[in-house]
């Protein structure tokens, strides 16, 4: 296959997997497609083991970062980070705190003899800089902001280490936004995607994000793809290749935790909701007992990006520990209902390459018919 992306990051097929897990970034990248390492939940002294093992095991293929550099959120004018924190901590209401405990002990998930998390991670600016830092100094082709324009300072860094810029978008307006602050690749996300996402459908969104851009920005397709054909659709839209996250959650080389593995696996198209249970932004995963709880009549509201995951941050280890498992949760798309089978990650790439294949012939069938 040959598109723009394959020939500016000189990569056999146009297919980006964002993942957690450094495995599966590595195992993609090998196989053909770029792995794109999610920085979010490191510390940046695990951000620089993480990229120091892809480095030795990527087999000198390209690979990329994304990163979680919010333009709006709670404390954006707090300080520095370890202050940042403190205060944050402190704004936390009682009455949420307790709710998360009434919860929990609903569900018998046991109780935390730890005190509470004081790293935020890479949720703001403050914190998502030095992750920056850390993963300038690696040979990475790509670094990615998962939510909203990264700074044009940081744009700027990134472009003056001769790597490239991607950023995410929901809809046309925020798509514009991005190339105006030195964003390279837009990332045109769509709805069914998982994690953070907006409310404009892929099929919709692809071809305003192409024509907003213009033909001199390159557009990946993003938002439920994980089939060949899904493939073939987003670059008939225009895309010049596609970006994937959720399929990478069950091949075997994830680290999914255990206990929502089975869930993943189980899942249908329709299992998914999209709430700001997690985050305090709206973001999509596994509809299970915890969103319901949160969007209950009991629950006294989500807190703004990034208070609601501080204060859910400790119970989420618990929750994969102990209880009864119905408050297991996980960011997921709405293709979590084709997520069936384990598989090797270079065998999912290969899939859907064969599937793409497939796919452009029979469009080619028809057309010569």
């Amino acid at each position: 296959m040959r598109t723009r992306v394959t020939e500016q990051f000189g990569i056999e097929y146009p297919i980006f997997a964002f993942s957690h897990c450094r495995d599966v970034v590595a195992a993609v990248s090998r196989a053909g497609g770029m792995g794109v390492l999610g920085a979010l939940y490191f510390t940046p002294e695990e951000l620089e083991l993480e990229l120091k093992w892809i480095d030795e095991h990527v087999g000198g293929k390209p690979y990329g970062v994304d990163v979680v550099m919010p333009a709006k959120y709670e404390g954006a004018d707090l300080g520095d980070a370890e202050e940042l924190v403190g205060k944050l901590q402190g704004m936390i209401p009682a009455e949420h705190r307790q709710f998360l405990e009434n919860l929990l002990q609903e569900h018998g998930v046991e109780a935390s003899t730890e005190s509470a998390s004081k790293v935020l991670l890479g949720w703001t600016d403050q914190t998502a800089r030095p992750q920056v830092e850390i993963a300038l100094k690696h040979p990475i082709a790509l670094l990615a902001s998962a939510l909203g324009p990264p700074p044009a300072d940081v744009a700027e860094l990134a472009h003056q280490h001769g790597v490239k810029v991607g950023g995410l978008a929901s809809n046309a307006r925020h798509a514009r936004k991005q190339v105006e602050a030195g964003v390279d690749i837009i990332i045109a996300q769509g709805t069914e995607a998982g994690g953070h996402t907006g409310d404009v459908s892929t099929m919709v969104l692809i071809p305003e994000v192409v024509d907003a851009v213009g033909e001199d920005t390159i557009v990946l397709a993003a938002g439920g793809i994980g089939r060949g054909r899904q493939m073939a659709a987003g670059l008939a839209l225009g895309a010049d290749g596609v970006w994937t996250g959720s399929i990478w959650l069950t091949v075997d080389e994830a680290d999914t935790p255990e206990r929502a593995l089975p869930k993943l696996l189980a899942a249908t198209s329709r299992d998914t909701v999209r709430s700001r249970a997690w985050t305090g932004k709206p973001a999509r995963f596994l509809k299970t007992a915890w969103t319901e709880a949160w969007e209950s009549e009991k629950s006294p509201g989500y807190l703004p990006m990034p208070m609601q995951f501080m204060l859910i941050a400790d119970a989420l280890p618990r929750i994969a520990r102990s209880g009864d498992g119905e408050l297991v949760t996980f960011p997921v798309g709405q293709i979590v209902g084709s997520m069936n089978q384990v598989k090797p990650a270079a065998q999912v790439v290969y899939d859907l390459i064969e599937e793409y294949v497939e796919s452009i012939e029979r469009l080619n069938t028809i057309t010569e018919g």
